[in-house]
């Protein structure tokens, strides 16, 4: 494995691979870390990107972590619980973080089996569209350990605390189908589909002004620990920016040049 996270660019549509599917793309290490959070940050300074396609290379897309680390104390389990907490902090991390303060719209693509950290993977991203191969599973507690990554806050936002209690307290396996019931996903397609349905989707959205796109992220995530009037005062400023962006003026010419024909 060269590169663990490979980029590609159509438009203003960033795709995102991870990139090691002999170990089914596993979260194991700190290189690996290192080049999620990287490529997350390398596409949130470039302008051109209106939207980023994140997925899996081969048949998984996150199997999640190293369980032969955890039984040897290597990797992830090495050392002091001290050392432990702040391996995480420093390395795994540093993921929801990264993707939490990415302002470009995110679609997970989940091509096969997410797992453990590879289904809070895919809970950071904003949509989640699954292959009819894909499956999901909260299973940190099969391994007796809790979810390191986020997945305590991340989850129950994404399916309600009951169905994400129920998946973190069994660890069970649902299959897409389950997932498009619980709103885990948004779409479910068959598998050779799978990227052109995401592509198509993040075409839809990168083709709107992508100032607007950011900033309208940025709200939505504000709004989850915000007051209404403090979230107002927030937009109110935002729309003030976004009035006065060259792509506020383009997208009004273009409108009412519609309106005309």
């Amino acid at each position: 494995m060269d590169t663990f996270v490979l980029e590609s660019r159509e438009g203003g549509v960033a795709t995102l691979t991870l990139n090691d599917p002999d170990r089914r793309n596993a979260l194991s290490n700190q290189a690996q870390w290192d080049a999620v959070v990287a490529a997350v940050q390398r596409v949130g300074r470039d302008p051109e990107v209106r939207c980023v396609i994140l997925t899996g290379a081969g048949s998984a897309f996150c199997a999640g972590g190293n369980v032969k680390d955890m039984k040897d104390k290597t990797g992830i389990a090495a050392g002091s619980p001290y050392a432990i907490r702040e391996g995480y902090r420093a390395g795994i991390q540093r993921i929801p973080l990264a993707l939490y303060e990415l302002d470009v719209p995110t679609i997970a693509a989940v091509n096969g089996p997410a797992i453990g950290a590879g289904c809070d993977l895919a809970c950071m991203c904003d949509i989640r569209i699954a292959s009819d191969r894909a499956k999901f599973a909260e299973s940190f507690v099969k391994l007796g350990i809790i979810p390191g990554d986020g997945g305590a806050w991340l989850l129950p936002r994404a399916v309600g605390m009951s169905k994400a209690a129920e998946m973190a307290f069994t660890g069970d396996t649902i299959d897409a189908a389950d997932a498009l019931a619980c709103g885990l996903v948004s779409k479910v397609v068959p598998g050779e589909r799978l990227m052109d349905e995401a592509r198509a989707l993040a075409a839809r959205i990168a083709a709107n002004p992508g100032p607007a796109l950011r900033m309208a992220k940025r709200l939505m995530r504000e709004g989850q620990h915000m007051r209404l009037d403090s979230l107002l005062e927030l937009s109110a400023a935002f729309q003030a920016l976004a009035h006065h962006t060259p792509e506020h003026g383009t997208a009004i010419d273009a409108f009412l040049a519609s309106m005309r024909k």
